[in-house]
């Protein structure tokens, strides 16, 4: 008789679990008209890890100003938040940690706030899972690439890119790169700029950089592309 008493006690524990382990559902104490992206949207982070910075929404109402106490949640397939639900600030605002998923691609998040007549006014926000290819890509980028191809300097980096004519291209700029093979993309990074009739002052990298880095770069303009990247070949009714 005990076994089947251990077994009804253990069905009895996990459904205790499984139902707290569900979010509280909060109740707003205010509603707005708008939610907009604060910041947060369009990150990148290696497969199964968290983003760099916190995603943040703003709910705000008919007249344009913040509305405190609205509820917020966030949800999204494959992605996990922290927290997943939130009422807004003093400034409209409601922040959460976001780990994406262990597959390699991009990720959707869906941030919404109740309407007070019913239904729901939502924002969609783009996030990207590098696999390991474009994982070493970046690594690679943030040591050779970086410092040409992104405008924005740091404390730990300085800008070359308003010092150079004409401008490089961001490596998210999807409506150039989509448009180049890979093929294309491998020549002009081993070769430099001349292979492809491109700037001279793009240098060559074909000896300082091994094959495998040289791909693994490639692989990480395409994960980043804005537009996203779409393979040509055959495709595939989902």
């Amino acid at each position: 008789m005990r076994r089947p008493l251990l077994l009804t006690f253990w069905v009895l524990l996990l459904a205790g679990c499984a139902r707290n382990s569900a979010p509280k559902l909060l109740s707003p104490t205010a509603y707005g008209v708008q939610i907009v992206e604060v910041s947060g949207g369009k990150q990148i982070a290696a497969a199964g890890s968290v983003l760099p910075q916190p995603v943040v929404v703003q709910v705000n109402g008919a007249d344009g100003n913040p509305v405190t106490g609205a509820l917020v949640r966030f949800r999204g397939e494959g992605i996990a938040f922290n927290p997943s639900q939130g009422l807004s600030d003093s400034s409209g605002q409601v922040t959460t940690a976001v780990q994406v998923g262990f597959a390699a691609g991009d990720y959707q998040i869906t941030a919404e706030t109740p309407k007070q007549a019913g239904g729901v006014i939502s924002i969609n926000l783009r996030q990207t899972s590098l696999g390991y290819e474009a994982t070493l890509g970046k690594a690679v980028n943030d040591k050779y690439c970086i410092r040409c191809h992104d405008p924005e300097s740091t404390p730990e980096r300085v800008s070359n890119f308003d010092n150079l004519s004409p401008a490089p291209h961001q490596f998210s700029d999807g409506a150039t790169y989509n448009l180049m093979k890979d093929s294309d993309l491998l020549n002009i990074i081993s070769h430099g700029g001349v292979a492809l009739g491109k700037s001279p002052q793009m240098p060559a990298f074909g000896k300082t950089l091994k094959p495998a880095e040289i791909k693994a770069v490639v692989s990480y303009v395409r994960a980043v592309a804005d537009p996203p990247y779409q393979p040509s070949g055959v495709k595939y009714a989902k």
